[in-house]
């Protein structure tokens, strides 16, 4: 009640005609953020609540917490074992989160001032989309990514995947996705190959050390991708096999908050239950990657991707991470009940199929849901457009 009073009092200082009316944008962004506004849309909407898009994405940003306290811990845990030393849970957390938490800081601070900036040369409303893409590009990024090259990639997504076309809520793709996206495209060699998935150097000062000679810190689908033989084989960073219940549990080298299928199946449990995030799309996705997955196991090329059992393809690499917070996107994804059931599917199967067809590309899963974010509402457009046929003859009738 004090912090509420507090706002109310200062409040005049940012509105119109006060010192600070300029800012009463980024003022009226931080009021709405700690508080219900009272105020509802004029129009274009039906049901009105005190849910507003704030309270929606926050409960997106709980959601990824278990994903990223994870990653932060199989950070330290990766780094320890690549240099052969043995430590504790702790030692490891802390590593890991030394190392992800700049990048953190990086992600919000250049999304985040570009949206103060351009809200107040527009004099519109911050837009509080950024409070989810803020925390999913760490997250979908090689722990070893150089900050700057984060900066840039943040900025070219948000400016020209996101500003251009409207700001939240008028994206057509998704801007978490464009960042990486830019990354894989402009700075290949700092997302491939095996040292940028395990950071082996010491952050300020702490975790020093050398890698073991048998160190490799390539993910499992990189290993695949590049086989020479026709076996289905990976291992983690000292040549050991990786089996389901490693890659289900995430600990393998990959991007930051991907490798965890079972934290991201928590997150997804919460966005199920809160009705966030749409079921239909996590399901059908992953059906859609079983499927296709199944169908080059019985006859497919005679490629060690392609042998890849159905089941693996859905904990390795950003599958599962896609399917629960990138396919479920509102904005970029089909709308329709209808619509979501195809959209997933097919986001799904073309993973697969872009993993297995092209060994360039062996994750899959980015190119598969910035490709279908094209033909969302192409989907939509034919769902009702078949609906609307189906009635028009029961009329006729």
């Amino acid at each position: 009640m004090n912090l509420h009073k507090l706002v109310e009092k200062i409040k005049p200082t940012f509105s119109e005609g006060g010192k600070l009316s300029k800012l009463r944008s980024v003022f009226d962004g931080f009021e709405t953020f700690l508080f219900v506004p009272n105020e509802t849309s004029k129009s274009g909407v039906h049901i009105h609540d005190t849910t507003d898009s704030k309270r929606t994405l926050f409960v997106v940003v709980i959601a990824l917490i278990p994903a990223l306290l994870f990653g932060m811990w199989n950070v330290g845990y990766q780094h320890f074992t690549a240099i052969g030393e043995s430590v504790g849970f702790l030692s490891e957390f802390w590593f890991g989160l030394l190392a992800v938490l700049p990048i953190l800081v990086v992600s919000y601070v250049v999304g985040l001032g570009i949206e103060f900036i351009s809200a107040q040369i527009k004099g519109h409303e911050i837009a509080e989309g950024f409070l989810v893409t803020g925390i999913l590009i760490p997250l979908i990024v090689p722990v070893d990514t150089p900050l700057w090259m984060v900066a840039v990639a943040t900025a070219f997504a948000v400016i020209f995947a996101k500003e251009v076309f409207g700001g939240t809520g008028y994206n057509i793709f998704n801007v978490a996705l464009i960042t990486r996206a830019f990354l894989f495209f402009a700075y290949p060699s700092s997302m491939s190959g095996d040292s940028v998935w395990v950071r082996t150097k010491s952050v300020f000062g702490f975790g020093g050390g050398t890698a073991v000679d048998s160190f490799s810190g390539a993910t499992p689908l990189g290993q695949l991708g590049t086989a020479t033989g026709a076996e289905a084989h990976f291992s983690d960073i000292l040549g050991n096999p990786i089996s389901f219940f490693d890659a289900f549990l995430g600990t393998i080298p990959g991007s930051i908050g991907e490798t965890s299928t079972l934290a991201i199946l928590i997150g997804a449990a919460l966005l199920i239950l809160t009705n966030v995030a749409s079921w239909k799309i996590m399901f059908s996705v992953f059906f859609g990657g079983a499927f296709m997955g199944l169908i080059f196991n019985l006859c497919g090329p005679d490629t060690a991707i392609a042998n890849l059992a159905w089941y693996n393809h859905l904990v390795l690499g950003g599958f599962a991470f896609g399917a629960v917070f990138m396919a479920t996107d509102p904005v970029t994804a089909a709308r329709t009940e209808t619509g979501k059931w195809l959209y997933g599917f097919l986001i799904g199967a073309l993973a697969v199929i872009i993993r297995v067809l092209n060994p360039g590309y062996p994750e899959g899963m980015m190119l598969a849901i910035l490709l279908m974010n094209i033909f969302g509402c192409l989907i939509d457009y034919f769902v009702v457009q078949r609906n609307i046929k189906r009635r028009l003859k029961r009329i006729e009738k």
